[in-house]
């Protein structure tokens, strides 16, 4: 079994990124194959919205065409057996590196075509997936967030495979809160 993690939190060894290397972890001890990515490394947009995906007779097999250094992260999800991405909430939203990578590696994967035997729209996947989504947050619990994160999920859901969430609430922000304008979160919880 192949799983792909993906950091969207510009921060590395952070809440974020250590709750995906625990992910990683959990993925080696139960025999898998394990990568993890971090976006803020990569250079590369949104979804362009170039169509190539949707052409007739196209040969992108579910990949964005767009040449970028996010395309070979999409092929290796394309062969994987799970994908797990990971972002801190940055206003009521994942980062926008992270969404704009969900953007990629959902929109080519679907037609604008109706599939007859299920009624929903057709897909192009080698597999099935099992997806997960870590979204870590300095607010006290998840509840102002979930609208929109079990959308998202959702959506990874019906294009990819079923996609379980995972909220982390009350994360460190700092080492040193002194430091910061920070009055409203007590270094202490």
């Amino acid at each position: 079994m192949k799983v792909i993690l993906i950091n969207g939190s510009p921060r590395k060894n952070w809440n974020t990124h250590k709750l995906l290397m625990e992910a990683e972890r959990g993925a080696k001890e139960a025999g898998a194959t394990t990568e993890l990515i971090h976006l803020f490394n990569l250079k590369y947009t949104d979804c362009i919205s170039c169509f190539a995906c949707k052409l007739r007779g196209n040969k992108t097999e579910g990949v964005c065409a767009v040449s970028d250094d996010v395309k070979p992260v999409l092929e290796k999800i394309a062969e994987a057996d799970s994908v797990i991405i990971g972002s801190p909430v940055y206003y009521g939203n994942l980062t926008g590196q992270a969404l704009s990578f969900i953007n990629r590696l959902l929109f080519p994967v679907m037609h604008y075509e109706i599939d007859p035997p299920t009624g929903k729209l057709e897909k192009i996947l080698k597999k099935e997936k099992k997806c997960g989504l870590i979204v870590t947050m300095n607010a006290p619990d998840e509840s102002g967030y979930t609208n929109t994160v079990e959308s998202l999920a959702d959506s990874i859901g019906m294009v990819l495979g079923n996609c379980e969430t995972l909220y982390s609430c009350d994360t460190y922000q700092f080492k040193d809160y002194s430091r910061y304008y920070a009055g409203m979160w007590d270094e202490e919880t």
